[in-house]
């Protein structure tokens, strides 16, 4: 056994665990509640260092499963390459559209599904499932939780930009492996979120999709389950 005498012991480090003052829980929440995924009311500003910097600290305190921290931001700023992701969505968005049934195509066209080239700033936040190492702890049964620990990056990224009056938009309409290529990105690194960010002077008072009518959002009550799947509580 290894030899731990001139060890120190483990002393924990403990922050009070009350809940928040009402103004600081209502803020929460209110971030929350007034994120909307962004697409084409970001205005020109520039985004500056110190506020990027700041939703980037967010999104790395995110949780990670073992504390895996699998993330990377890569910030494009570069109008070149944002041109080249563009045309890559431009191209995958075409073939989208002709999933959908045919009597859904006129209004899917109809959407604006990104702001790539109208943001100031694009942030690609990849996934490296290696930086924990052959065997993770928390992961040995469940291997995704690389990819569903960045997304937890993600949303904290999200609602700091909130709080911060920064639009975030997510763009998913893209083929990963063309992208990669634009952004030198090595493998088995993923891409898991592309996202458009910039100031904007308004956000939709509700999900965009919903007020044009796409999808409403499920009630709640229709999504909580007790003890067994589809069995309901009281």
């Amino acid at each position: 056994m290894p030899d731990t005498t001139d060890q120190p012991a483990f002393q924990p480090h403990f922050a009070a665990g009350g809940p928040f003052s009402d103004a600081e829980r209502a803020a929460v929440y209110r971030a929350i509640y007034s994120r909307r995924d962004v697409r084409g009311q970001f205005l020109p500003d520039a985004v500056g260092d110190e506020v990027l910097m700041r939703i980037l600290d967010a999104a790395h305190h995110a949780p990670s499963v073992g504390f895996m921290q699998p993330w990377n931001f890569l910030v494009i700023r570069d109008a070149e390459k944002k041109r080249r992701v563009a045309e890559i969505f431009a191209r995958a968005n075409d073939e989208a559209a002709s999933m959908f049934p045919q009597d859904r195509q006129d209004a899917y066209r109809a959407l604006k599904l990104e702001g790539i080239t109208s943001a100031p700033v694009n942030i690609c936040v990849t996934c490296d499932g290696t930086r924990g190492g052959p065997v993770v702890l928390g992961a040995t049964h469940m291997p995704d939780m690389d990819l569903f620990s960045t997304v937890c990056a993600v949303q904290n990224l999200w609602l700091a930009a909130r709080a911060e009056g920064l639009g975030v938009g997510w763009v998913s309409i893209l083929k990963e492996h063309e992208v990669k290529v634009v952004l030198d990105i090595p493998e088995p690194i993923r891409l898991v979120a592309y996202l458009c960010v910039g100031r904007v002077d308004s956000f939709f008072a509700s999900p965009e999709l919903e007020q044009k009518g796409w999808r409403m959002r499920i009630p709640l009550a229709d999504l909580v389950f007790e003890n067994r799947w589809n069995a309901k509580g009281g």
